[in-house]
């Protein structure tokens, strides 16, 4: 009875609270306090057009980042940015001739903002350079509207960046990271949300989508029930001035990662016990080099590439196992299908997810594909759980302590989402496939590229550090999210 009870409060919840209605195909309205905004891969055809989507070679980084469609200025202009928690700010107007083969046909696409055209346009006049671990972008502040899609509100005086000039940067990028006070001087993207009433609570959800489902959801403001399978865990955010890199990002504590084979043996990797952050901006996972390296020796490799990479057979993206990822009251198991990076080159080349770094660990799109993430800004807090997908049903949040009581409506068992019971030790044969050649083709050998993570700088500054390797920079905005795979 007391199961029945908690059951239809849950509904009465999620009823009263429910986030937007259908007004026609493809459209959605929102009510106020919860925008929620698809996730769609570019090779879902039956959304995009031939005009829409952007084919993009081998070679090029924005082939695997996460896009959004800004609607900027009076009247809107829409513009493609990445999606990043792993940063701070809003910027757009890359200069496109410093990119060149698909990044130059994405970069030329993604659109333009006209300070001209638009009659809310301001003009601040503060410069700043921010730089990337590849790339720069020199930016002038300026406000204008940030119209939301499928609302008839608009965001009024946001600020964010207009590039003068920029070097290796084929998209601008939407930091959806902290804002006023911790990691900026003034109110950024997810601040303006809240203080302007298009969100309850300074908090939003991601949901990237599987490989496969070719589509996923970001709510701000709310969440949605059927993205995810069990309770939520809570883990608090690690401090700035206690985190690895002093940097106010979404540090969390990692209790361990292990390997569950198809034979089920699962094996812990030693000193797999870290601090991480969360960041879509980062295609690659990055850890360190000595766990790093004994993951990749259980796939079958021994040694990276000249690249850095580790490459994998393809076969493995068919075998049933998971690389796990525990951490206080869960665990999040990534499928090696999601875990893989594949290239559509002839033949098919595969690496590993994961690339080690010396200077800190993050945990990027190669995790959190399999991982549902509640970003809770106001209560430095994490809450996350194993992804699923059995419909959609987002809902706004009034309050972020009704997180601890909401479930997933997907149905899994608790094993899935709850910590196992393991042993530690570390060397474990995934399977026994052929070693494949560390030589990939010849267009991987410039697939290496930095991504997000915004560090403030001196003087209220901020620069965006190296963090992710092949196709990093992620990007959000006010509409539709597109990940070119």
């Amino acid at each position: 009875m007391a199961a029945s009870s908690s059951l239809l409060s849950s509904l009465a919840f999620l009823i009263a609270l429910f986030c937007f209605r259908v007004a026609g195909q493809d459209q959605t309205i929102h009510d106020v306090g919860c925008i929620h905004l698809p996730i769609v891969h570019s090779t879902n055809v039956g959304h995009f057009s031939s005009k829409r989507g952007v084919q993009l070679a081998l070679a090029n980084r924005s082939d695997v980042a996460y896009y959004a469609q800004l609607s900027i200025g009076t009247p809107p202009q829409p513009v493609y940015v990445q999606l990043d928690t792993g940063s701070f700010e809003l910027w757009v107007n890359p200069d496109c001739s410093t990119v060149s083969g698909g990044d130059a046909v994405f970069c030329d696409r993604a659109g333009r903002y006209d300070t001209a055209k638009s009659s809310t346009f301001n003009n601040i006049g503060t410069t700043k350079t921010l730089r990337y671990g590849i790339g720069s972008a020199d930016i002038t502040y300026v406000t204008d509207t940030i119209t939301l899609t499928g609302s008839t509100m608009g965001l009024k005086g946001v600020q964010f960046g207009v590039a003068n000039a920029t070097e290796d940067a084929f998209s601008g990028i939407l930091g959806i990271g902290y804002g006023q006070g911790i990691a900026t001087r003034y109110p950024n993207f997810i601040d303006q949300l809240a203080a302007q009433n298009a969100t309850k609570v300074k908090a939003y959800t991601l949901a990237l989508g599987s490989k496969d489902e070719q589509e996923g959801v970001i709510v701000f403001g709310g969440i949605d029930t059927s993205k995810f399978a069990g309770p939520l865990a809570k883990l608090p955010v690690i401090p700035a001035d206690m985190s690895p890199d002093m940097v106010p990002r979404f540090w969390v504590d990692m209790k361990s990662i292990s390997v569950t084979p198809p034979n089920k043996n699962n094996q812990v990797y030693a000193n797999s016990s870290i601090p991480v952050f969360l960041d879509s901006g980062s295609t690659m996972t990055l850890l360190p080099p000595n766990l790093t390296a004994a993951i990749a020796k259980d796939f079958g490799v021994n040694a990276p590439d000249a690249n850095g990479f580790f490459r994998l057979d393809c076969a493995l993206t068919k075998v049933n196992g998971t690389l796990d990822f525990a951490f206080d009251g869960v665990t999040v198991r990534v499928p090696y299908k999601e875990l893989i990076r594949e290239v559509p080159s002839t033949p098919p080349a595969c690496f590993l997810g994961i690339t080690p770094s010396s200077s800190f660990a993050l945990l990027g799109d190669t995790f959190l594909r399999s991982a549902y993430v509640v970003f809770d800004l106001e209560n430095h807090a994490i809450w996350m759980t194993q992804a699923a997908n059995c419909g959609s049903t987002p809902a706004a949040l009034t309050n972020l302590s009704s997180l601890a009581s909401v479930t997933g409506a997907c149905g899994m068992t608790l094993s899935a989402v709850t910590n196992p019971s393991t042993s530690q030790v570390s060397t474990t044969s995934i399977t026994s496939p052929q070693s494949p050649s560390s030589t990939p083709p010849a267009a991987e050998a410039t697939t290496a590229t930095t991504g997000g993570t915004q560090v403030p700088a001196s003087g209220g500054g901020s620069v965006r550090g190296s963090v992710g390797l092949i196709s990093s920079l992620a990007i959000t905005s006010a509409v539709v999210l597109v990940h070119f795979i």
